[in-house]
């Protein structure tokens, strides 16, 4: 181990996990870890694009509980970019970009998330690589690894 720099591991993450989005005001998400997805992406709806001044910003609203419509959030944050991103279906849309912090393992951190609708999709969030790169390293098998390791500290 001569002239080796011996790295921290990076801490174990499951396939879904429990995530925060303060700057949407969502407490808690369920999110599926996507290694798939190169960015992260948002269950929306009704949403728009509006201009105040020179700044352009998005108007939606989010269900952010699973099979439920009931719980409504009402959102309104700068558009930070529009990308064209290549859905699982094969089917290419031109989606809205916003740039918020995620709220995960106690720490926060600015991340970029694509809105579109997910409504037939099992998970109201997908956490992509570019969230996680670095960060964490994804075990397939477990699910909501940060909260069994919340409640043992």
């Amino acid at each position: 181990m001569k002239g080796r720099v011996r790295e921290k591991p990076l801490p174990v993450i499951g396939w879904r996990e429990w995530v925060g989005l303060p700057g949407l005001h969502i407490k808690r998400i369920k999110a599926k870890v996507d290694t798939g997805a190169r960015t992260s992406s948002l269950h929306a709806y009704d949403i728009e694009i509006i201009r105040r001044g020179a700044k352009e910003f998005v108007r939606f609203k989010v269900h952010p509980v699973q099979r439920q419509s009931h719980t409504s959030v009402r959102c309104e944050v700068p558009l930070h970019d529009e990308r064209w991103v290549k859905s699982s279906n094969g089917k290419r849309e031109l989606r809205p970009v916003i740039r918020t912090n995620l709220h995960f393992n106690r720490r926060l951190w600015l991340i970029d998330i694509t809105l579109t609708s997910r409504d037939l999709m099992g998970f109201r969030m997908l956490l992509g690589r570019e969230a996680i790169r670095g960060r964490f390293t994804v075990d397939p098998g477990r699910s909501f690894v940060i909260r069994e390791l919340v409640r043992k500290q």
